[in-house]
């Protein structure tokens, strides 16, 4: 069984010893869109994170069997040319769960406890010239009695949710799609979570419903003081209204993904005044080290089962 792992760049330090023991392995630590159907020519199975399989791609690889998402989200593989050419398309669900809920409050925590003023304070050495042994700087809060608005309550929301009510927040949820019903917590609209909500977190895929979900009308209805978080998809989140109004109300936003990845340089949220209300991290939510070990362990099971079935 020839193997082709196009992206293998995008798991890290993560081991890829395993698909040698599945066959005939090439790895790629990168592919460009020209270079995608040459190095899958005489592929039987491809891994792919993030590389676009398209209908051209498949017809260069005649003898393709199997394509392996390592990844939850398939947006990248055509799905009809894969059925129309009887090619199996296999993802992962699951396996990053514990990882972005982490993150989630890693974020939430480093904005509203203002971190990055209470760290740069103490490494610039003015904590030594305080008259007593506590500098109170920016004021926050505790997170018991705040109300938590969750935008996606999918299992990965559903886990913050639970996490949050641990903290003792009250939480309630807006469902993108309008499928999914919850008797943990409570229901609500979009504009009633955004207006009273003193933390958002989002964990929505990006589709025609989600697109610029938050926006102007939106940022501008927040409560003064209240925390956006985004790790569901980039493109929830209007990059360009964000970068104005950071500016001129006084919310924090947090965010893991954007609409455009890697970060173009000119990002006009990398010219705000107020950098210290924006935490950004480089999509980062799902790359725990165990969580990297299970994607591959399952992507590897992936090949493993389908070679056992009836070809």
């Amino acid at each position: 069984m020839k193997i082709a792992i196009l992206d293998a760049l995008t798991y890290g330090d993560t081991s890829l010893e395993v698909f040698k023991t599945l066959g005939d392995v090439t790895v790629y630590q990168t592919t460009i869109p020209e270079e995608t159907a040459e190095r899958v020519r005489d592929a039987e199975v491809i891994v792919t994170n993030k590389a676009v399989i398209n209908d051209a791609v498949m017809e260069a690889a005649p003898a393709l069997k199997l394509i392996c998402v390592a990844a939850t989200g398939m947006n990248n593989i055509d799905h009809d040319a894969a059925a129309r050419r009887g090619i199996t398309v296999k993802n992962v669900a699951g396996y990053s769960t514990d990882s972005v809920v982490q993150h989630t409050f890693s974020l939430l925590f480093y904005l509203m406890g203002h971190s990055r003023y209470y760290d740069e304070y103490v490494k610039a050495g003015e904590w030594q010239k305080e008259a007593v042994f506590a500098h109170i700087g920016p004021s926050f809060s505790e997170l018991r009695g705040k109300k938590w608005g969750i935008i996606g309550l999918g299992e990965i929301g559903c886990n913050v949710a639970r996490v949050a009510k641990a903290f003792g927040a009250e939480v309630w949820y807006y469902s993108t799609s309008g499928k999914n019903v919850s008797e943990e917590f409570e229901q609500t609209t979009l504009s009633r979570l955004v207006e009273n909500s003193d933390v958002i977190s989002i964990h929505a895929p990006l589709n025609a419903q989600t697109q610029n979900l938050i926006s102007h009308s939106e940022l501008l209805q927040m409560k003064d003081g209240a925390v956006l978080l985004n790790l569901g998809r980039g493109g929830i989140v209007d990059e360009d209204a964000l970068s104005v109004i950071i500016d001129v109300k006084p919310i924090y936003v947090g965010l893991d993904v954007l609409a455009q990845e890697p970060m173009k340089k000119s990002h006009p949220l990398l010219s705000v005044q107020h950098p210290e209300r924006l935490y950004l991290t480089p999509h980062i939510a799902w790359t725990s080290r165990e969580a990297r070990e299970r994607l591959i362990a399952a992507t590897a099971e992936n090949i493993r089962t389908f070679l056992k079935q009836p070809q």
